[in-house]
């Protein structure tokens, strides 16, 4: 899939990943591409970021977490975040409708006159 079609749904992506519970940055890009049936690939030069921002804006907060002697830093949610995640599903299930009766209509198009 191409990278611009991420483009603008980026914030939903990882909040939703995040909903469950606190990950860290691989594991954000692994979930995501779980989820994505392997469709979506995240680099780190665009999660970090996007995380750092995701974290200013209060929508999540991290935590330093020892994994036996390495630190990581793990990502979760705010109430914020929650807030934010639904509406950008909401926002996402509007523009997915939109497109889709453009692209599949109901009723077949009219003939060019």
């Amino acid at each position: 899939m191409r990278a611009d079609a991420v483009r603008g749904h980026l914030d939903g992506l990882l909040l939703a990943v995040l909903e469950p519970g606190p990950l860290h940055g691989y594991a954000i890009i692994a979930a995501v591409q779980q989820r994505s049936g392997g469709a979506l690939e995240l680099r780190t030069g665009t999660i970090y970021p996007a995380l750092n921002r995701l974290e200013r804006l209060g929508l999540l907060r991290s935590s330093w977490q020892s994994v036996g002697e390495r630190r990581r830093r793990a990502y979760e949610l705010t109430d914020a975040g929650r807030r934010t995640l639904a509406s950008e599903r909401t926002a996402w299930h509007e523009f997915t409708t939109a497109i889709g009766s453009v692209l599949n209509p109901v009723t077949p198009p009219r003939p060019a006159t």
